[in-house]
C-alpha cells in the first residue's frame, strides 16, 4: 500500500459531470488495456509507452454525436486514463482512487470487483501524482492538495496549457507530420509521428459517428448540418482548414487529445476564416453564431469548473479587424448562453472599439458574470517585467484557472504549489506550532518565544523567516514536479504544439517549452496583513495589550475576550482606501511575491510568480484555520484572493477598488480583483459604474470579475434552490452555478459586499 494518503478528492469539482456513455463492462475493459499497455511498456522509452496507451483510449473513448452538435468530438472520462489536469482525470497515467472505488461500487458481480482490485492495487505505484506525493508529502509542513491540515500544499499537473492552434490550423494534419518528419528523428520524434497518425484515427471516427448520426434523422436541416460535418472531417484529414467550421472542428478534436481545457486567444486562431467566410458569403454572422454557440456547449459539456477560457481582445492580433469579428459574435453567444463555462475573457487596451467594450459591460450587466476583464495596458508590462520576456512574447500572455499567467504556445506555469500565510503567521505565534492540531511545523527555523518580540519588527522578521522557509519548499515542490512528470511522461500531443519541442526533438518539460515557469498560489494574504495591522497597533504603537494577550484571544477563539475582538474588527481594514493599512497589505504581498520569484530564477526557472487566488480554497482551508489577529473566527473562510474579508469593505465601490489597484502587478502572475453589483446600479447608474471601472483601470487595476445580482437574491437561492437553476456567481478566477456549491462556499459569498 502507498504510504501517504492516495485517496479523496484531487481538485474544486462543482459542475455535476455527463455520465460515461460505456457500459460499465466496456469501461472496466479500456481501463484494463490502458493498464496492460503501461504494464507491457514498463522498460520503453517514456514516450513509446505514452503512445501504447493511448492507442487503448483513443478513439475508443469518443462518443456519439448528440442532437444540437454542430462539431464532432465528445469524450468520455474514466478513473484511469491519460490526461494533463485533475478536472478532468489526472496528470500523465493516473488514476482517480476515490473514483474507481465508486465505479467499483456500482458494480454487482464479485469477480468484476475483483478485477476492479487489481487495477486499484497497480495504480498505487505507477499513478503520476502518487508517486510525486511519494516523494514530496509528510507529516508535518507539506500536504497534498487538497489536504488543509498544512501551511503548504503541494501537487503534480499540468494546468493552463495553451497549445498552438494557430500553428494547427495554419498547417493542417499533413503539415504537422511534415513538419515532424523535417527534423532530426529520435525516439521522441518518432512517437510524435506516430501520435499524429494516431489523431488521423480520432478524425476517422468522427467521421463514422456521424454517419451514424445520419442514419437516425430525418430532419432536413439536421441533415444538411451533419453532411457538412462529415465533408469537413474527411477535408481536414488530409488537408489544412480552408474555412471557419473546417478550423473550428480541427481545433476542438485536438484540444480533446491533448487532455488541455483552456483554449487561449480563439479570435487570433479562428478569426481570419470566420472574415474570409462572411466577406465571401460562405456564411453570414447568424451562421457562425450558431458554430461558436456549439462550441460554448462543447465546453460546458467537459464540465471542467474552473477552466474552459476562451480569451478575446487585446494587443498583439496581426488581424485585428477578423479578431474583433470573432469577439463581437463571442460576446453574443456569451450573454445568451449563460453557461458556466467557458470562463470567458475580454483583454483590452485604449484600442478596444467602445462597442466591445459596451458589448462586454452588457454581458455582464445582464448576469453572466463575463467577460472577465484583463487591462493590457497594466497586465503586458508587468508580464515583460515578471517573466522576464519582450513585448512582443508578453503580448501574448493568457490568463487561466483563478487568474494564472502563460504565453500561448510558449510557456508552462501551473500552479502547482499553495502557502497559506495566515497559519505560516500562527507559527510564529505559537513557538512553531498550529493551534489546530498542536503538530510542530516550523521545519529547521527557530522559533522565538512569543514574549520575545518586544518591538513590530522582531515579530514581523519573526514571520519572515517561517515564510522564507515556506518558500524554500515551494520551489523545491514546483521544480519536482516537473521533474517527476517527465521521468514518467512526454505529453505527446501538447509537446506537439509548444515552442519549440520539435524544433528541439524534446518532450515538453524534458527541455522542449521555451519557457518553464510556475506559479504559486497564496491564501488568506488580506487576513495576514490585516493581522499585521492590529498587531502593530493594538501591541506596538497604542500599548493598550501585549502580544500573548491577543494570541491568547485568538486561541480561544475569542471566547470571554469579545471585547477585544470587537476592537479588532472596528480597526481600519483592507479594502477601504486607508493608506498605512493598504501599505501594510502591500509590504507583505511584496515580500512574498519578490522573495518566490527571485528563488525560481535562482533555481533556473523562467519564471515563478505567486496568484493571488482562491477558488474556494480559501474557505476550504479556512476550515483548518485557527482564529487570526484581525478578528476572524476559527475555521471561518479566509479572505478571498485580493479582496477584503467579508463584511470589511464599508467605504463603497470606489475604495475597495483603490486599494486593489494599489498592488503592482509586476510582481505577481495572476490577481482575483471580484465585485458584486445589484442589476439596478449596473442599469440604472450605467455611466456612473462605466466611469467607476474606468477610473479603476487607469490607477493600475489589473483585472476585474464582476457578479451581478439582486438583494437577497443568494439568501433565497439557499432555501429555494429548486427555484434557481441557472443562477451564476464569481466564486474566485471562475464562475459557478450558485446552488451547486457548497453551504459553506455559498456563505463566503455572501458575505462579499453587494453593491448598490
Amino acid at each position: 500500500m502507498a504510504r501517504i494518503n492516495i485517496d479523496g478528492a484531487q481538485n474544486v469539482e462543482v459542475s455535476i459531470k455527463i455520465p460515461c456513455e460505456k457500459t460499465p463492462l466496456e469501461q472496466l475493459e479500456i481501463m484494463e488495456a490502458y493498464t496492460k499497455a503501461h504494464q507491457e511498456s514498463k522498460d520503453e522509452d517514456k514516450a513509446v509507452r505514452e503512445l501504447n496507451c493511448l492507442k487503448t483510449i483513443f478513439p475508443r473513448l469518443f462518443r456519439s454525436i448528440e442532437e444540437n452538435d454542430l462539431i464532432a468530438g465528445r469524450l468520455d472520462f474514466l478513473p484511469i486514463g491519460f490526461g494533463s489536469v485533475t478536472s478532468i482525470g489526472g496528470v500523465g497515467h493516473y488514476c482517480v482512487f476515490h473514483k474507481l472505488r465508486a465505479f467499483k461500487d456500482t458494480l454487482e458481480d464479485e469477480e468484476l470487483k475483483k478485477r476492479v482490485d487489481v487495477l486499484y492495487d497497480y495504480w498505487q505505484d505507477n499513478d503520476v501524482k502518487s508517486i510525486y506525493c511519494q516523494d514530496v508529502l509528510n507529516d508535518t509542513t507539506t500536504g497534498r492538495f487538497i489536504d488543509c491540515k498544512y501551511p503548504f500544499m503541494a501537487t503534480a499537473r499540468l494546468s493552463g496549457m495553451m497549445l498552438d492552434y494557430k500553428k494547427l490550423v495554419g498547417l493542417g494534419v499533413n503539415g504537422l507530420i511534415d513538419l515532424i518528419e523535417k527534423n532530426e528523428s529520435n525516439t521522441f520524434m518518432e512517437a510524435c509521428l506516430k501520435t499524429m497518425y494516431l489523431f488521423k484515427d480520432v478524425i476517422r471516427r468522427q467521421i463514422e459517428l456521424v454517419k451514424d448520426a445520419i442514419e437516425k434523422t430525418q430532419d432536413e436541416q439536421r441533415l444538411k448540418d451533419l453532411h457538412l460535418m462529415k465533408e469537413d472531417l474527411v477535408y481536414i484529414l488530409d488537408h489544412k482548414p480552408a474555412t471557419f467550421h473546417q478550423a473550428l472542428q480541427l481545433f476542438w478534436l485536438y484540444a480533446l487529445c491533448a487532455g488541455c481545457i483552456n483554449y487561449g486567444r480563439m479570435d487570433i486562431v479562428l478569426g481570419p476564416y470566420l472574415k474570409h467566410d462572411i466577406d465571401t458569403g460562405l456564411i453570414d454572422e447568424d451562421e457562425a453564431y450558431r458554430y461558436v454557440k456549439s462550441l460554448w456547449t462543447m465546453i460546458e459539456n467537459r464540465r471542467t469548473t474552473v477552466n474552459g477560457r476562451i480569451i478575446v481582445g487585446g494587443k498583439g492580433r496581426e488581424n485585428v479587424e477578423a479578431a474583433d469579428l470573432f469577439c463581437k459574435i463571442a460576446l453574443r453567444v456569451c450573454k445568451d448562453t449563460r453557461y458556466v463555462e467557458p470562463q470567458f475573457t475580454l483583454r483590452f487596451d485604449h484600442t478596444t472599439p467602445d462597442y466591445i467594450m459596451d458589448m462586454a459591460y452588457e454581458c455582464i450587466a445582464s448576469g453572466a458574470t463575463y467577460p472577465t476583464l484583463y487591462n493590457d495596458e497594466v497586465n503586458v508590462p508587468a508580464v515583460m517585467y515578471g517573466m522576464r520576456v519582450d513585448e512582443k512574447i508578453a503580448e501574448q500572455y493568457i490568463p487561466f484557472g483563478c487568474g494564472e499567467f502563460v504565453i500561448q504556445g510558449k510557456s508552462v506555469g501551473t500552479p502547482n504549489t499553495l502557502l497559506n500565510l495566515v497559519k505560516i503567521m500562527q507559527l510564529a505565534l505559537n513557538e512553531g506550532y498550529d493551534p489546530m492540531d498542536h503538530v510542530y511545523k516550523a521545519g529547521p527555523v527557530k522559533v522565538d518565544p512569543i514574549e520575545s518580540f518586544d518591538t513590530f519588527d522582531k515579530f514581523y522578521d519573526q514571520y519572515k523567516a517561517l515564510l522564507d522557509y515556506y518558500f524554500d519548499l515551494s520551489v523545491y515542490a514546483q521544480k519536482h514536479s516537473y521533474e517527476v512528470m517527465n521521468q514518467e511522461v512526454s505529453f505527446l500531443f501538447t509537446s506537439i504544439l509548444m515552442d519549440d519541442c520539435l524544433a528541439r526533438q524534446k518532450a515538453l518539460l524534458d527541455g522542449g517549452v521555451e519557457i518553464l515557469g510556475g506559479t504559486n498560489e497564496t491564501y488568506g494574504n488580506i487576513n495576514a496583513s490585516d493581522a499585521l495591522y492590529a498587531i502593530k497597533t493594538l501591541v506596538y504603537d497604542q500599548k493598550k495589550y501585549t502580544l500573548k494577550e491577543l494570541n491568547e484571544a485568538a486561541l480561544h477563539n475569542y471566547v470571554g475576550y469579545e471585547k477585544l475582538r470587537k476592537e479588532i474588527l472596528a480597526l481600519p481594514k483592507y479594502g477601504n482606501d486607508i493608506e498605512d493599512v493598504d501599505e501594510m497589505a502591500n509590504d507583505l504581498y511584496e515580500y512574498v511575491a519578490k522573495n518566490i520569484r527571485q528563488r525560481g530564477i535562482d533555481e533556473g526557472m523562467g519564471y515563478y510568480l505567486i496568484v493571488i487566488s482562491n477558488n474556494q480554497t480559501n474557505t476550504d482551508w479556512g476550515h483548518q484555520t485557527d482564529a487570526s489577529l484581525d478578528g476572524r473566527l476559527k475555521g471561518m473562510y479566509m479572505n478571498p484572493a485580493n479582496n477584503p474579508q467579508g463584511g470589511a469593505a464599508k467605504s463603497g465601490p470606489t475604495a475597495v477598488l483603490n486599494s486593489l489597484a494599489r498592488f503592482d502587478a509586476k510582481y505577481h502572475g495572476g490577481s482575483v480583483q471580484n465585485i458584486k453589483f445589484t442589476p439596478r446600479m449596473m442599469h440604472e447608474d450605467k455611466e456612473k459604474v462605466k466611469l467607476l471601472f474606468k477610473t479603476y483601470f487607469d490607477k493600475g487595476g489589473c483585472q476585474l470579475m464582476v457578479t451581478v445580482v439582486d438583494h437577497g437574491v443568494l439568501e433565497d437561492a439557499q432555501k429555494h434552490p429548486e427555484n434557481y437553476p441557472d443562477l451564476i456567481v464569481r466564486v474566485a478566477g471562475y464562475s459557478a452555478v450558485f446552488v451547486n456549491l457548497t453551504k459553506d462556499v455559498q456563505e463566503e459569498l455572501l458575505s462579499r459586499t453587494l453593491y448598490d
